[in-house]
């Protein structure tokens, strides 16, 4: 028995580009789809929202002096193409996937449909949502919120480079203090660096737990559905233990 069955798992552009910083590494990109392969063996439906940050960023130093909105927009065409490197990976190991769009490209993936999402879900299919809402200034936390929020998943996880909530950054401070747990009332007042606060706000009005974990230690994401503590729990404000 899986403790999550159905999950909206976030991954950050910037982890795709792996040690080079930029653009998509192979190896990386091959070892997530072999964990997201295991856990849909194991019976867990997956939807995947993927960043953008290793292609483009609609706030980084190169898009200052560009239109706010333009920029946006090549940030979730940005997105599009990490999920379509992601899909084929996926699909060359076998994975049946479905690359669902929050702008119309009919042409390599399917408009967003909440209806049509679930049921690829429920018939076993790998879902990608790309190009974030559709809409500027709004990030892809704030889109993995809003779809996992549609298709009724029972958890989000954010696969990041380290193992969890930190009160600081562990890559810079070694005494950073890690939370197994955490209420999302406490993200929000000591200001940690979860998620944007559109999105947190939005999971915690409703009452949709957060997993903060290391996608890049292996079989991590397995061992959280099967019930294992890994990772950090954000969770309901009210939820104690």
């Amino acid at each position: 028995m899986l403790k999550y069955r159905r999950i909206l798992l976030k991954i950050s552009g910037e982890s795709l580009a792996g040690e080079s910083g930029y653009g998509i590494d192979a190896g990386v990109l091959e070892g997530f789809a072999d964990e997201i392969r295991e856990a849909s063996d194991l019976g867990a439906e997956i939807a995947l929202v993927i960043g953008g940050g290793n292609i483009f960023r609609g706030l980084s130093t190169a898009a200052a002096s560009m239109d706010r909105v333009q920029a946006d927009y090549m940030g979730m065409l940005a997105t599009v193409i990490n999920s379509l490197a992601l899909q084929d990976a996926l699909e060359r190991k076998g994975i049946y996937t479905r690359l669902l769009t929050a702008i119309k490209m009919e042409q390599i993936a399917e408009p967003f449909i909440r209806r049509r999402a679930v049921r690829h879900l429920e018939k076993g299919r790998v879902v990608i949502f790309g190009a974030g809402t559709g809409n500027p200034y709004f990030t892809t936390d704030t889109a993995a919120s809003l779809r996992a929020i549609e298709i009724e998943a029972d958890v989000i996880i954010k696969g990041t480079r380290v193992e969890g909530v930190y009160d600081s950054d562990p890559e810079k401070n070694p005494d950073a203090e890690f939370f197994p747990r955490i209420s999302y009332f406490d993200v929000i007042r000591k200001n940690l660096r979860v998620m944007d606060m559109t999105a947190i706000t939005l999971c915690r009005e409703n009452t949709l737990p957060i997993v903060v974990m290391n996608m890049n230690t292996k079989g991590n994401l397995t061992r959280l559905l099967e019930g294992e503590p890994i990772g950090t729990l954000v969770h309901v404000d009210d939820e104690q233990g």
